[in-house]
C-alpha cells in the first residue's frame, strides 16, 4: 500500500510522460504486491472449512470498499479539488499500509526445515 501511495503522488505530481509511466509502474508493482498478500492473509487465519466463505466475505467488502470509496472521494473532489481528492487516495493507502507495519503479525510460523526446497 505503501508503494501505491508513492505511485499515486507520482503520478499527481509528475509533469512528463516518463513520471507518468514511474507513477503508473509503481502502482501496478503495489497492487500486484497488495492483492495476493490480502487473500493469502485471509486464507492463514481461516479455519479449512470456512476459507472458501471468508474469500467470499472478503472480497464483498472489497468490491463494496470500491463503490464508497469511488463516491467518497467524488464528493470530496466537489467539495475541494481532484487534486485534492487523489492526494486523500495516497494518503489512506499510506496510513494503510502504515497500520499494518505496526498492527499486523505473521500467523504462521515455519521451521527452518520446512523452508529448504
Amino acid at each position: 500500500m505503501i508503494v501505491q501511495a508513492i505511485g499515486v503522488w507520482t503520478v499527481l505530481f509528475a509533469h512528463s510522460f516518463f513520471g507518468w509511466i514511474t507513477g503508473m509502474s509503481l502502482l501496478g508493482i503495489g497492487t500486484a504486491l497488495v492483492y495476493p498478500t490480502l487473500l493469502a492473509a485471509i486464507s492463514d487465519i481461516a479455519h479449512s472449512r470456512w476459507r472458501a466463505t471468508s474469500l467470499g466475505v472478503y472480497r464483498f467488502w472489497r468490491d463494496l470498499g470500491f463503490v464508497f470509496g469511488a463516491v467518497g472521494i467524488g464528493f470530496i473532489a466537489d467539495i475541494s479539488s481532484i487534486s485534492i481528492a487523489i492526494q486523500f487516495v495516497a494518503w489512506i493507502a499510506l496510513a494503510s499500509g502504515i497500520f499494518v507495519l505496526i498492527v499486523m503479525r505473521e500467523t504462521k510460523r515455519t521451521s527452518s526445515m520446512t523452508m529448504k526446497i
